[in-house]
């Protein structure tokens, strides 16, 4: 899987694309608050630097999955 930094609201994310054979939870996207079910190809996004004040938190820690489409239009949505 190929990750790639792209911005979102002002900050930087890390972005992946989930293939529909790697995706075996269902997941509620953040753009539509619709499910993301099981075999569905989405877009997982975090930010590069975490946003709290914890000196053992990460990015990692608010990855959020969502639809392909909502990540693709997420600006539109603000």
């Amino acid at each position: 899987m190929s990750e790639r930094i792209e911005v979102y609201a002002g900050e930087e994310y890390v972005v992946r694309r989930v293939t529909g054979s790697a995706a075996t939870k269902p997941y509620r996207c953040p753009g539509c608050h619709q499910l993301i079910r099981p075999a569905t190809p989405h877009t997982v996004a975090w930010p590069v630097l975490p946003s709290g004040f914890s000196s053992t938190a990460t990015g990692l820690d608010e990855r959020r999955h969502w639809h392909n489409g909502c990540w693709g239009s997420r600006d539109a949505r603000r």
